[in-house]
């Protein structure tokens, strides 16, 4: 049996060494000294947690990836969509996170998904498909406001996935054939409109040079020798008709 001086040495000596905890560098520990909040956390490194004094809260300080679970949205011209969203945010404060909400991950991940069909709800479809850098944005400042007295600092909220019904689906994809369709018209119709506004100068420069038109032909007639066929072609001016023309009038 060991003798009452080796106890009386051995049992602080191990009572120190069970008050010893290791904070790594990115935990802060939050101290309640007799259910009293400590001033400031502690950490990282080697501290003393004075048992049954003292009572130590761990806290993450590294940056939380939460993911929102699909929300059912309503948007503000009746279409019903699907929506989900990733919200990273970190603990800046580990005294307020500990205090001043019971579950400070729980507490985000639902402020998250009511604000998420709050402010989708206001938006309309076309926003919300054209706008999103707007939207996440908008989410993220309504967000960390109400998170700032937890001590939590939201650093980006990005929604990820828009499921729309299969009627919108396919309404959709006739609005985007119908205005290839139309883009398609209209090219064509510049193209005509060019060709025409090309021809009406050709005529133009030709009228004033009427040399310009027997060389035309002149360039016709070799190009289709070139062709290994059999057909003629003699070019005969108007000029030449112009005569009858006028005859056929005046009778």
């Amino acid at each position: 049996m060991m003798s009452f001086p080796v106890l009386v040495i051995l049992i602080p000596v191990l009572y120190l060494f069970s008050c010893i905890r290791i904070i790594r560098e990115y935990e802060r520990a939050v101290i309640f000294r007799l259910g009293k909040l400590l001033p400031a956390p502690k950490g990282p490194g080697l501290i003393f947690v004075w048992w049954p004094i003292d009572k130590m809260v761990d806290v993450s300080l590294r940056l939380v990836a939460l993911d929102v679970p699909p929300q059912d949205v309503i948007t503000r011209d009746n279409v019903s969509v699907k929506v989900n969203a990733v919200l990273y945010f970190r603990v800046m404060e580990p005294s307020k996170a500990t205090v001043e909400v019971e579950n400070y991950l729980y507490a985000t991940s639902q402020l998250a998904q009511t604000t998420l069909r709050s402010v989708l709800g206001q938006a309309e479809l076309d926003e919300l498909l054209a706008e999103r850098d707007k939207i996440n944005k908008n989410l993220q400042e309504i967000i960390d406001k109400h998170t700032d007295p937890w001590g939590i600092k939201v650093t980006n909220v990005e929604v990820k996935h828009i499921d729309l019904p299969q009627e919108m689906k396919r309404a959709m994809a006739k609005q985007a054939e119908a205005e290839r369709e139309r883009r398609s018209k209209v090219i064509a119709a510049e193209g005509e409109y060019q060709a025409a506004t090309r021809l009406v100068d050709a005529a133009q420069m030709m009228e004033a040079h009427p040399m310009a038109l027997q060389l035309r032909f002149l360039q016709t007639l070799a190009e289709v020798a070139t062709e290994n066929n059999s057909t003629t072609i003699f070019p005969v001016p108007i000029d030449l008709f112009k005569t009858f023309f006028i005859q056929d009038k005046t009778t």
